[in-house]
């Protein structure tokens, strides 16, 4: 038995020694590499030397067998292995970073923090009246809110550059859980002065004349043209992108344009502006707003309540 157990050992020392050991380090210069160029920045940018990068890099393709980067004039470029690896590694170091950020908050005793993702322009007022309340619960979470993504925002969620994903159009994909948390109604808003003011609905051919103001979105991402337009085969006489609801919504109410938003929304805005909301078609289009996590985070506290929290905000 003991031969048989030792037999074992050396067994796997010689299988663990056979393959390639990959080391966080690797994936740092790798990145660095694909960032800067240059091996002289990226050592400065990981404040290591240029021989310490180089014979860890070195190091590595003797173990794998193949080369990871090679020179192109003054720049060193990546090769199919130092691309695969690099692609790893844009998928584990935020993890890394994630996790040490994580530890080094349970070692101050802080509790955490929440990075929201927004993937939905007119969501800000919402969120506004979900964060207030949820942050005197939670007075030590730390809280940020972003909109730009370096690789969208799905990619945010599963890189851990953000935790909470907020969408009305999730893209399902493994290992993300979406809750719907709000119901509403997408709706074409107006001028009070508009000839189409008075009806309570509105048809797609009715549109052919207008112009339509919309966030800086891809038009096929627009309810307005996916749920309405195209299946009727019709379109818009000039489409234009405005940054901000509220000047989207002054230049509608001055007559110069119209554009779909939430119904809720709207109604807000109603109160102290010349405007007025319309149904698309006879149905409508009806639309959730969905809060985004990774699965593997369902159970941690501040997460649940955030959510139970943008649950019971309308």
């Amino acid at each position: 038995m003991y031969y048989y157990l030792l037999a074992c050992v050396c067994w796997l020392n010689f299988s663990y020694r056979s393959y390639p050991v990959l080391e966080r380090i690797h994936l740092e210069i790798l990145t660095a590499i694909k960032e800067h160029g240059t091996l002289t920045k990226a050592a400065d940018s990981l404040y290591l030397s240029q021989s310490a990068l180089s014979h860890s890099i070195k190091k590595l393709e003797g173990q794998i067998g193949t080369p990871i980067w090679k020179k192109d004039g003054r720049n060193l470029r990546l090769t199919a292995a130092g691309e695969r690896i690099q692609t790893l590694a844009n998928r584990v170091l935020p993890q890394f970073l994630h996790t040490e950020l994580l530890l080094n908050q349970i070692a101050k005793g802080e509790m955490g923090s929440l990075r929201i993702g927004m993937e939905c322009h007119p969501c800000y007022q919402w969120l506004l009246r979900v964060i207030q309340p949820y942050l005197e619960q939670w007075p030590d979470i730390d809280m940020d809110v972003k909109q730009e993504f370096q690789f969208g925002a799905l990619g945010a969620l599963f890189s851990y550059e953000i935790d909470v994903l907020i969408t009305p159009d999730p893209l399902y994909k493994p290992k993300i859980d979406y809750i719907p948390v709000f119901d509403y109604e997408h709706r074409l808003v107006v001028s009070t002065s508009h000839k189409l003011a008075k009806q309570g609905f509105v048809l797609p051919e009715q549109l052919s004349e207008e112009l339509l103001l919309s966030y800086p979105v891809e038009p096929q991402r627009l309810d307005i043209f996916s749920q309405f337009l195209n299946p009727a085969k019709c379109s818009v006489k000039k489409h234009k992108n405005i940054e901000t609801t509220e000047i989207m919504l002054q230049m509608v109410a001055a007559g110069r344009g119209v554009c779909a938003l939430p119904g809720w929304l709207v109604d807000e805005y109603s109160k102290s502006m010349p405007i007025k909301s319309l149904r698309f078609g006879k149905e409508g289009i009806s639309k959730q707003i969905f809060v985004g996590i990774r699965t593997n985070e369902q159970h941690i506290d501040y997460l649940n309540d955030f959510i139970e929290q943008a649950k019971k905000t309308k």
